[in-house]
């Protein structure tokens, strides 16, 4: 049993009870394979042709594959999942939340018995479209793009594009799915699989969430359980971690919290919330949590945004005028992309590279088609430091305006 204490959630042990127990030794006994468990045999792909699986490498370990060797997965590491200017090496990047995100999804799917491969391919890709500047870079480019186009910008959609149009991996219909309805910020309580089937659904669920945004997005549901689980493990895997980036950057103290976990909080969750999931999903063709513990989960993570999420760097004046950069280097991409100036970061650092990379695939990209979603292609790529040093580049008013990383201030010398 833990040594840790919930003292808002007391019955939550992160125990296993002995039913549950025995359910999960039974698939351990057959196996580790759950009869709900998305067999490697049914994987859908685009283009049947090639990236055919072996014993070596397994239909869902070829999708890992494809996602951690783009070169947008490499700029996870330079895009901070909340805390984006303080000075503190240890600050959670959003790489790593994606291999914990993986962490925590793979814990919860071996005990269900599920396809742990799948959800490796579903965690690693799940914000590979993520903005620069988190959830607040993420709201400044859908405020820049809605207002030109009438279309929604949202992250995981933005991730599905990434893996299937700008790279053109050809991953599986299952890994792009279980991307696409990970959002973690729709929380539920219980999880259903959608039945989908088909790349032409999937292509129309895509589309309507750019048309609607959270109208579509707020009712996604994924079509295997083992992105059921990833969608409930990104919300595990960030609701303590976050609380830990903010201690450790100063903005909130160890005794903020109401649970009095401080950043404990974080070990606390990830047993005790995922022994919950565990205990009310096995067996089961859903994924579900307790009453008990989804009410604590929200409790947890809506205290995170009063606490951290709100707090002057993430919600305060420099994200306001990090707001109109977005918005100003909107338009200025807009215009180089007119000017079709090949000597324009646009083009030199986006549009060419993506270009040589899907012509090893026969492919090519058609920025032309739509220079709105081109330029929410190129902004959204971006690392946190490209953004600070493009802006510094093109905008006086920029260069007095982020604030220096320093390492050593107030410390003697």
């Amino acid at each position: 049993m833990t040594t840790l204490t919930n003292r808002l959630a007391p019955g939550l042990s992160g125990e296993l009870s002995p039913a549950a127990t025995q359910r999960v030794a039974k698939i351990r006994a057959a196996g580790g394979i759950s009869p709900f468990a998305t067999a490697d045999s049914s994987v859908i792909r685009r283009d049947t042709s090639h990236d055919q699986a072996s014993l070596l490498r397994p239909a869902f370990v070829r999708d890992s594959e494809k996602v951690i060797h783009t070169p947008a997965y490499n700029r996870l590491n330079g895009k901070t999942q909340v805390f984006s200017f303080a000075a503190n090496d240890d600050i959670t990047r959003r790489n790593l939340h994606e291999q914990l995100v993986g962490r925590v999804a793979r814990d919860i799917g071996r005990a269900l018995g599920l396809n742990l491969d799948l959800i490796e391919a579903i965690a690693l890709g799940h914000d590979i479209g993520h903005t620069p500047f988190g959830h607040a870079g993420e709201r400044f480019l859908n405020d820049a793009y809605h207002r030109r186009t009438g279309r929604w910008f949202f992250h995981n959609v933005q991730s599905v594009r990434v893996l299937d149009v700008l790279y053109g991996r050809n991953l599986s219909l299952q890994t792009l799915d279980g991307v696409i309805c990970h959002n973690g910020e729709f929380e539920r309580q219980v999880f259903e699989t959608s039945g989908l089937s088909d790349f032409d659904s999937f292509d129309r669920v895509v589309e309507s969430c750019w048309q609607d945004g959270e109208k579509t997005i707020d009712k996604l549901r994924p079509m295997t359980l083992e992105g059921c689980v990833v969608r409930i493990s990104d919300i595990i895997a960030y609701v303590g971690k976050d609380r830990q980036d903010a201690i450790r950057a100063g903005l909130v103290g160890e005794d903020s919290f109401d649970d009095g976990l401080g950043g404990a909080y974080n070990a606390w969750a990830l047993l005790a919330l995922c022994a919950d999931v565990v205990e009310n999903s096995v067996g089961k063709d859903r994924i579900e949590m307790s009453e008990a513990g989804f009410a604590e989960l929200r409790r947890a993570k809506r205290e995170n945004y009063e606490k951290i999420y709100g707090s002057a760097e993430v919600d305060g004046d420099l994200p306001r005028a990090v707001g109109e950069l977005f918005d100003k280097l909107f338009e200025h991409e807009l215009e180089a992309l007119h000017r079709g100036d090949e000597r324009d970061a646009i083009f030199a650092h986006h549009i060419l590279p993506l270009e040589r990379q899907l012509g090893h695939y026969g492919r090519s990209y058609d920025w032309q088609g739509d220079v709105d979603q081109t330029v929410c292609d190129f902004i959204s790529s971006m690392t946190d430091d490209y953004f600070v040093a493009i802006c510094v580049w093109l905008f006086e008013e920029a260069r007095d305006l982020f604030p220096t990383r320093g390492y050593f201030d107030g410390m003697g010398s």
